[in-house]
């Protein structure tokens, strides 16, 4: 039988075997078989690797900007070339699809190639003749050590969000990945460190809470990246909020399809809203989980193709070859945690008088893996706690409403404003509700409106616990602060 692996930490350009309080296992939550198993850095880990990054930071933080960003291009075609391999560790650990694996990496190649973009991204500005003799101009200038805490969804993605940007713009960085999901991010940073990066630029922790909280609360981080629940997101902002942090906090989601009476297409409409609600098994932020049909037709119309168009899809093991490439697949669910809480989550519908018209319980034939189907809800209002909650997961209500207005004061009245779409044929309709519907994240005739890395990306109100948006430009300016520069010389 294989021997299991610990997993190491990388610090200071080094594999190390941490000085750890025990070890969690990693299960593919396919099979509940163990992968691997992940160590419980202590404190005295991370401190480690912040004072490696923070003896980086010296030499990296005065490297031209142009010289920064070569890794980074060597770092993506090593990705690209490596595509197969990462996405099955992915699979393996996470439960996703092939599919959604391969998609996923694409994200990440995107985000590098965005962050390679720092030699114009991260220009500041100048203004000639302030006064008499006088220019003034800011620079986007780094400062010091970034941190960042991701979620178990997106292994390879989420920290891609942060480390090329933190990276390019002349910081170094500590990463601490979920503690369910971390073979991913080892295999990625085991090609960090061919990239050619100088020892300690880039460092990788393993944990759970306490390493992530010792983390986030050291001296010596200057701002935190954090990915999870809104409940905790609100912990980790008031945290850095304390300690005159930088902080990014993304949190939960409750994001809306709104189906308006114009709208023709049904075959396409419930295609593309299907792959909204049940990529990843629900587990993704940008997941819809609310559909809302405007008129008694749309409901009905909408509700009776969606519940079928659910049925077909395939639960199963996304690491069967017979499966492995079938684009109506569905993987479980992270962990037996996150079923039960599914499973309550089921029971409290039913019992609040919503119809279960779909019930994902239970799959036949699949006892080894932490599994749900697609599960429909009809009859639904928001008073119910399935509305109010973000379950995480392939579980769909379908609301009816008899106006835009309608459906817009739903979207503005949950307290999870991560994003939202309409689907409609109407300019009036669209303009409408990309200007009155209060998300973070507006999408017209697309079911998933997540912008390109070249774009900003986070939601408003309780999904994001920051100023600064990820990606792009934002990116620059969450991982620079502004230095403005007043000067006037003298005539020798």
């Amino acid at each position: 039988m294989e021997e299991i692996r610990t997993i190491r930490n990388y610090v200071a350009g080094e594999w190390r075997e941490p000085d750890a309080s025990g070890t969690l296992d990693v299960e593919n939550p396919s099979t509940r078989a163990i992968i691997g198993r992940v160590p419980l850095s202590t404190a005295a880990e991370v401190d480690s690797a912040v004072t490696a990054a923070g003896r980086a930071f010296e030499g990296w933080s005065v490297t031209p900007v142009t010289r920064r960003v070569e890794p980074l291009f060597r770092l993506l075609r090593m990705l690209q070339e490596n595509e197969e391999t990462i996405s099955r560790t992915l699979t393996e650990e996470m439960g996703k699809s092939l599919p959604d694996a391969r998609a996923e990496m694409k994200r990440v190649y995107q985000n590098i190639e965005a962050a390679c973009g720092a030699p114009i991204l991260q220009n500041g500005e100048s203004m000639i003749g302030t006064a008499t003799g006088i220019d003034g101009e800011t620079i986007m200038a780094p400062m010091g050590v970034f941190a960042a805490v991701t979620p178990f969804n997106f292994p390879a993605m989420a920290p891609f969000w942060f480390i090329p940007y933190a990276i390019a713009a002349g910081n170094t960085f500590v990463c601490k990945p979920s503690e369910l999901t971390p073979l991913t991010m080892e295999l990625l940073a085991r090609f960090i460190d061919r990239a050619g990066f100088p020892p300690g630029v880039f460092n990788l922790v393993n944990g759970d809470k306490s390493a992530a909280s010792a983390l986030i609360e050291h001296p010596g981080v200057v701002g935190v990246s954090f990915v999870g629940k809104s409940d905790t997101c609100r912990i980790v902002a008031a945290r850095c909020a304390e300690n005159n942090k930088r902080c990014q906090a993304m949190g939960s989601a409750k994001n809306h399809l709104v189906v308006m009476p114009d709208y023709e297409h049904i075959g396409a409409l419930i295609r593309n809203m299907s792959t909204s609600c049940y990529g990843c098994a629900g587990q993704r932020c940008m997941a819809s989980s609310v559909i809302v049909g405007v008129s008694e037709e749309v409901y009905r119309r909408v509700s009776d193709r969606f519940i079928e168009e659910s049925k077909s899809f395939i639960v199963a093991d996304p690491l069967d070859p017979d499966m492995a490439d079938e684009p109506m697949l569905m993987g479980p669910v992270i962990s037996e945690t996150a079923r039960e809480f599914v499973y309550r989550m089921i029971e409290s519908g039913v019992r609040e008088g919503a119809t279960l018209a779909l019930d994902g319980r239970d799959p036949a034939d699949l006892e080894d893996g932490y599994y749900v189907g697609p599960t429909v809800f009809t009859d639904v209002t928001p008073e119910m706690t399935i509305y109010k909650t973000e379950i995480f997961a392939p579980v769909v209500c379908i609301l009816k409403v008899d106006t835009i207005d309608e459906a817009i004061g739903l979207v503005n009245a949950h307290p999870l404003s991560n994003a939202c779409s309409i689907y409609t044929r109407g300019g009036y309709y669209a303009r409408k509700f990309k200007l009155e519907a209060r998300c973070g994240m507006i999408g017209i005739n697309v079911g998933i409106p997540a912008p390109v890395p070249f774009l900003p990306f986070g939601g408003i109100d309780n999904s994001m616990h920051c100023d600064i948006k990820m990606q792009g430009k934002s990116a620059f300016r969450f991982f620079t602060h502004e230095k403005v520069v007043v000067e006037r010389f003298w005539e020798e």
